[in-house]
């Protein structure tokens, strides 16, 4: 039996290891951002140039915003697997600015954009209906 005012064992190691599943989501986005970001510096053929969007930059610039974000995220995710509580917010910040990021190279590479579109989706989920409190 667990004292009033206590937090509860089970419930807490429940919560720490959801924030746990979290951060390693982040990273696996965040790692998918950086690579993608090389790719682009590195001027590899696998970006296809399209139409003209009026959003169009230099695919050099997409790359270092890319690598930028995505050792951001990468941060992120080492604080959510610390249990960093400032985390929690930054990760969903940044997860919903990757995935405007992705949305707006969907021009260069649709199959990847869309892939890291959805995997910030779920870690915008998984942040955000995470208690803390395990309740």
């Amino acid at each position: 039996m667990v004292a009033p005012g206590t937090r509860h064992p089970v419930r807490q190691g429940f919560a720490f290891g959801i924030s746990f599943a979290v951060g390693i989501l982040l990273f696996t986005a965040a790692a998918m951002s950086v690579l993608q970001g090389i790719s682009a510096v590195a001027g590899d053929r696998l970006f296809a140039v399209g139409i003209e969007y009026s959003y169009r930059l230099d695919l050099t610039t997409w790359g270092w915003i890319h690598i930028v974000v995505g050792a951001l995220l990468g941060l992120t995710a080492l604080g959510l697997m610390m249990g960093a509580t400032w985390a929690r917010m930054t990760a969903i910040c940044l997860a919903a600015l990757s995935m405007v990021l992705n949305f707006l190279s969907l021009p260069y590479n649709p199959w990847w954009a869309v892939l890291i579109i959805a995997l910030n989706a779920v870690v915008i989920w998984a942040a955000s209906t995470w208690n803390p409190q395990g309740y």
